[in-house]
C-alpha cells in the first residue's frame, strides 16, 4: 500500500508526544508498505530523504520560534504549511493519515482525497471547546477558530483515531459516528522498557519531568511544587529534560527561587534510552500539565517502574489517571518528600499499559484499512 503521513512537526527533529506517535506509526508501517511523510523542513533536515524506511518530503524552513509564537501555534505558519500540502498532488496514495492540528491544512487534504479517491484518516489528540479557543487565541479570534475547527473536523467522510476514550467521546459529541472512530495510542516500546528494567538501576531522591517548554505544561507550578518538597527534604533534587520557547522564563523562575543547584535543566537526550534511564532512577515523575491529550511521558514512566504524580485537575484520560498518584496541588510537595524518604516505593498500577504498546501498530492499521475497504495490493 502507498501511505502518506502529513504533519508539520516531525519527530525526532521536533520533540513531542503526538510527533513521537506519528513517527513510530510511520516507521512500523514502512516495513511492509511504501510510506511518505510530508512536513515542514526543520533544522538538520534535507528536502528529500529516507529515514527509518520512510520517505520524507520537507518544505520551507521551520524553526520553533516561527511555528510557536507568543506561546501558541502561529496562524501564519499554519497557512504556509497548508500551501505546501499542494505537493501531495504530485503523488497518488491509498491512504492519507494526518493530525487534526494545525487545522488550517485539513481542507487542502480533503481536496486531495476527493480529487484522487484516496481515503483519509485524521488523528485527534485533543478537541477544544469555544472557551479554550478564546483563551488560546483571544476573545475576538477564539469563536472564529472554534467554528472553523468544528466545521473542519466534521466535513468529509474521514475515519478518526483518537488517543483516548475521552477524545473519542468528545468527537462523538461533535456529531461523528462512533463506527468511524478508533482509539489507539502506540507509545510504549516494550523492548526498550525491558532493556532498561533489566539494568537494575537504583532509585535516587530525584523528581523528573520531560517535555516541551510551553505554557500548557505547567512548569511554573512544577518548579513551585519541587521547590517546596526540597524545603521539606533538602536531599531531593529536580530534573527537567526538554527545550522550547519558555526556557528563558523557566530558568528565571528557578533562579528567582534560589534553586539553581537543586533543579537542573537538561536538553532532550539524543538517545531515548538515556531518558529512560534517568526516569528509572527517579523517585517520581511529576506531571503538572494543564492540557494533555494522553500523557505519554507518564505512561513511559509507569512502564519503567517510576511512580507518576499528577494534580487532581489533570486532564489526562481516565485510563492513564487511574495508574497515577493523584493529589491536590497543595499536597504534592509532601507526597514527593514522603516518596523520597521511602526511596520512591509505591505500588504501581499497570493494568492499562497493554493498551499502549507499539507492537500492535501493524495489526491495528491492517484491521482499520480492511474496515475502510482498502486491501494491500
Amino acid at each position: 500500500m502507498r501511505i502518506a503521513f502529513v504533519y508539520d512537526v516531525p519527530y525526532p527533529w521536533h520533540k513531542g508526544g503526538i510527533e513521537q506517535i506519528f513517527s513510530t506509526e510511520a516507521e512500523a508501517l514502512a516495513k511492509d508498505n511504501e510510506v511518505h511523510f510530508f512536513t515542514l523542513r526543520w533544522p538538520g533536515m534535507e528536502k528529500e530523504f529516507v529515514h527509518a524506511g520512510v520517505r520524507y518530503h520537507a518544505f520551507g524552513k521551520a524553526r520553533e520560534e516561527n511555528v510557536y509564537r507568543h506561546g501558541r501555534r502561529s496562524i501564519r505558519e499554519a497557512l504556509i504549511y497548508s500551501v505546501f500540502i499542494l505537493n501531495l498532488f504530485k503523488y497518488r496514495f491509498d491512504v492519507v493519515i494526518t493530525e487534526m492540528f494545525p487545522v488550517l491544512h485539513l481542507p487542502m487534504i480533503r481536496a486531495y482525497c476527493r480529487a484522487t479517491g484516496c481515503r483519509l484518516i485524521i488523528r485527534v489528540a485533543e478537541l477544544w471547546g469555544n472557551e479554550y479557543w478564546k483563551d488560546y487565541v483571544g476573545n475576538r479570534i477564539g469563536p472564529i477558530a472554534y467554528s472553523y475547527s468544528s466545521a473542519a473536523i466534521r466535513s468529509g467522510s474521514a475515519f478518526y483515531i483518537t488517543l483516548s476514550s475521552a477524545s473519542r467521546n468528545k468527537l462523538a459529541e461533535f456529531g461523528i459516528e462512533k463506527k468511524r472512530i478508533r482509539v489507539f495510542s502506540p507509545v510504549i516500546d516494550n523492548e526498550a522498557v525491558e532493556r532498561i528494567r533489566g539494568e537494575e538501576i537504583s532509585k535516587e531522591r530525584q523528581v523528573i519531568f520531560s517535555g516541551r517548554f510551553i505554557k500548557e505544561k505547567g512548569l511554573e507550578r512544577w518548579i513551585d511544587a519541587v521547590s517546596s518538597a526540597i524545603k521539606i527534604d533538602p536531599r531531593i533534587r529536580g530534573v527537567i529534560v526538554g527545550s522550547g520557547i519558555e526556557e528563558r522564563r523557566i530558568r528565571k523562575e528557578i533562579e528567582g527561587r534560589g534553586m539553581e543547584k537543586k533543579i537542573e535543566i537538561r536538553p532532550f537526550y539524543k538517545d531515548k534510552l538515556e531518558l529512560y534511564r534517568e526516569i528509572a532512577r527517579s523517585d517520581a515523575m511529576l506531571h503538572m500539565s494543564e492540557r494533555e491529550g494522553l500523557g505519554i511521558i507518564a505512561l513511559e514512566s509507569i512502564a519503567l517502574g517510576t511512580a507518576v504524580i499528577i494534580p487532581d485537575y489533570s486532564p489526562v484520560p481516565e485510563e492513564v489517571k487511574e495508574m497515577c498518584i493523584v493529589e491536590s496541588e497543595e499536597r504534592i510537595p509532601e507526597r514527593i518528600a514522603e516518596m523520597a524518604l521511602k526511596g520512591g516505593s509505591a505500588r504501581l498500577r499497570k493494568n492499562n499499559l497493554g493498551l499502549f504498546s507499539i507492537s500492535k501498530i501493524d495489526e491495528f492499521y491492517m484491521a482499520l484499512f480492511s474496515h475502510m475497504g482498502i486491501e494491500r495490493g
